[in-house]
């Protein structure tokens, strides 16, 4: 399982804590990015609901949680469902206790240009992409309100901020959202003790990559080594160094760091071309 060494996390003062990961399960074989966050933020000693609205993998996420030697509930959620999402929210704070962390890992990307792009695949890619997180960040922040502490990530990416050689422009549109969306709730509520940052992946080697992204299915391992390739690193990074920024942000160690979109991608956004 990869697993860090649980006394170097500590220190990040999730100890005890709740966090619900949405978007926790994967949406094909390997690590997804929610997967490693759950098991990374309960590493960090923290109470982890693992929510996806496949019970099935949200279920193996919460077992892989308690195999590590970790606290975790599997809840389950669609997050374009307001009263899912309400539901998750209620049993996730009765079961494991008021949340400190929001951690928003739910995406989808449809390849498409406009032209190409029917209405209803472009409504859908906005309700899961930004119109989720909203309603995530609705049901959640009564709670960190009350207590006056709470931070959230959500989980966004590149191309959100820049083209990244594929023609998604519901993918490209709604991330520039969340992005927005994210920035708002950092400064709406930073006077009352909550904290609101992005995680933006780049080149990341996930599922989704081989589910959502890749163009030709036939030519899998080709598309994989450009992605590779792309990155300034050589390589694409692992769900892992997302977790870990995640972590970061979520964390006390974060206590002044607040509206800030911080990219994960081997230097990529950096780049011109």
């Amino acid at each position: 399982m990869n697993r860090d060494v649980n006394s170097d996390l500590l220190s990040f003062g999730l100890s005890d804590e709740v966090v619900l990961v949405f978007g926790a399960g994967s949406s094909g074989a390997g690590l997804s990015n929610g997967e490693a966050a759950a098991l990374t933020y309960a590493r960090a000693g923290a109470r982890v609901a693992c929510v996806d609205k496949d019970p099935i993998e949200a279920e193996r996420v919460a077992k892989a949680v308690e195999a590590d030697g970790g606290t975790a509930l599997a809840v389950t959620a669609d997050v374009t469902i307001e009263d899912q999402v309400a539901a998750a929210v209620a049993l996730s704070a009765h079961e494991l206790g008021r949340p400190r962390v929001l951690h928003h890992n739910v995406g989808m990307a449809v390849l498409g240009e406009v032209l190409d792009l029917d209405r209803e695949s472009w409504d859908r890619s906005l309700a899961v992409n930004v119109t989720g997180c909203y309603l995530t960040a609705r049901h959640v922040l009564p709670h960190m309100l009350e207590r006056g502490k709470g931070a959230i990530v959500t989980v966004s990416s590149l191309a959100g901020l820049r083209d990244t050689g594929y023609v998604y422009p519901a993918y490209n549109a709604s991330k520039a959202a969340l992005n927005q969306l994210t920035i708002s709730l950092a400064l709406t509520y930073a006077g009352r003790g909550i904290r609101a940052n992005a995680v933006v992946p780049g080149l990341i080697d996930t599922p989704l990559v081989s589910q959502q992204i890749v163009k030709d299915p036939d030519h899998v391992s080709e598309e994989l080594a450009a992605r590779h390739s792309a990155s300034p690193t050589g390589q694409m990074g692992s769900p892992w160094d997302v977790a870990r920024a995640a972590l970061f942000l979520a964390s006390d160690l974060a206590t002044y760091v607040n509206g800030v979109l911080l990219p994960v991608d081997g230097g990529l956004a950096a780049r011109s071309v």
